[in-house]
């Protein structure tokens, strides 16, 4: 009797939940969730192609805070961890020589902290600030080769060439200009990042981190 229990119990399991298959088989599928065509699928059969048009910085206005970041978007797309061909770095593009001046002397270390970032850029704004004091009252408010001059706009170009350069750019009224290795001169940075308000940066000389 106990042989003939054990050998049919298997049996009674596998009929119901074969039972239970054939219920689930026979559930309607509303009209609603059917597919009844090809379902289109653009990728990768139509590659959709990301150009520059259609990458655009974050508009955060005309405070500091959008200053810093459409420079840091031209910069690098606003990358902390990126290294150009030539050697610069991080999020604002910088050279040894001038992390060297703001008192940081480990590549690695600065491109690996963000904050650290921050304060390089602040630090090195407010030591351009303070070589470009007088240029910035004599030339703001003036125009050159029909661009207005604006403090953003010759602080942004001293990040591009250097402080030194745009002095001479402003003081020979345009005829001397200084471009990048990539092509990308005073002038352009100067039309580029005007009018942003950058008061919040205080001109301090040779300050440090």
């Amino acid at each position: 009797m106990k042989r003939g229990i054990i050998f049919f119990c298997p049996l009674i399991l596998l009929f119901i939940l074969t039972s239970f298959g054939n219920k689930a088989s026979t559930v309607k599928v509303p009209e609603t969730l059917k597919v009844k065509e090809p379902t289109k699928v653009l990728f990768p059969k139509n590659k959709t192609a990301i150009t520059a048009a259609m990458v655009a910085p974050p508009f955060l206005g005309s405070s500091y805070i959008g200053f810093k970041e459409a420079l840091a978007f031209k910069e690098s797309q606003g990358d902390y961890f990126t290294t150009n061909t030539l050697g610069y770095l991080g999020k604002y593009q910088f050279g040894i020589g001038t992390l060297q001046l703001m008192g940081v002397y480990s590549a690695t270390r600065f491109l690996n902290d963000p904050i650290l970032q921050e304060k390089v850029f602040y630090t090195n704004m407010s030591r351009n600030k303070w070589i470009l004091r007088r240029d910035i009252k004599r030339f703001v408010g003036k125009r050159i080769g029909g661009v207005e001059i604006t403090e953003s706009g010759m602080l942004a170009a001293a990040h591009l060439a250097g402080p030194g350069n745009v002095k001479k750019y402003l003081r020979s009224y345009g005829q001397v200009d200084v471009a990048d290795e990539y092509g990308t001169n005073i002038a352009h940075y100067i039309r580029k990042f005007s009018g942003y308000d950058v008061s919040y940066v205080a001109s301090k000389r040779n300050p440090k981190i």
